[in-house]
């Protein structure tokens, strides 16, 4: 019900976005209400509190926000209140930031190696994705994993390019004992 409830509502604005031409600001504002909120724990609880009226929710987050973020934000904020929704605001909220990402074609990368890469490294990992990707640009997260030994593990959404040491001595083992039952 959950993914459901933050489809509809992130596809919502969305589309709304979309029609007004409001896309990428939209976007950028949608990205520093996650900040504030993933840095201000008091009042999710308070938007999120059952024994607080949808009035006094609503006079908050206009105080707080109003004039501050566009009128579309601003009425999307109340509507998803109005319905009772803020429960699951920041699952509409990375709903609407991973939709908005696709349509721009931004890929989600992470990077694992062995050890720290240069900058050089990372910007030739980094060219040769946009090369073999449909991605125009990317938002890679690198990090390191001795245990791997070598080469890189990248992640691309629910996609592996597994190109370790680590896993390329299990395919030899592996070889190697079917060969010995043969």
């Amino acid at each position: 019900m959950a993914k459901l409830v933050s489809k509809v509502y992130g596809d919502a604005l969305f589309e709304a976005a979309m029609e007004r031409d409001m896309l990428s600001p939209v976007y950028e504002e949608v990205q520093s209400l996650q900040t504030i909120l993933m840095e201000n724990a008091d009042l999710v609880q308070f938007l999120n509190h059952p024994q607080i009226i949808k009035e006094e929710k609503l006079k908050v987050v206009e105080n707080i926000f109003k004039g501050r973020v566009s009128d579309d934000l601003m009425g999307f904020l109340e509507t998803v209140i109005e319905k009772g929704r803020q429960k699951e605001l920041p699952k509409i909220l990375d709903y609407f930031v991973n939709r908005v990402k696709e349509y721009k074609k931004i890929g989600i990368v992470t990077v694992t190696s062995a050890v720290e890469l240069s900058a050089e490294q990372k910007a030739h990992t980094e060219a040769k994705l946009l090369e073999t990707t449909a991605f125009v640009s990317l938002e890679v997260t690198y990090s390191v994993d001795p245990a791997i030994l070598g080469g890189l593990v990248i992640r691309i959404g629910d996609r592996v390019v597994d190109n370790s040491i680590r896993t390329r001595l299990g395919e030899i083992r592996r070889d190697l004992m079917k060969l010995q039952l043969a």
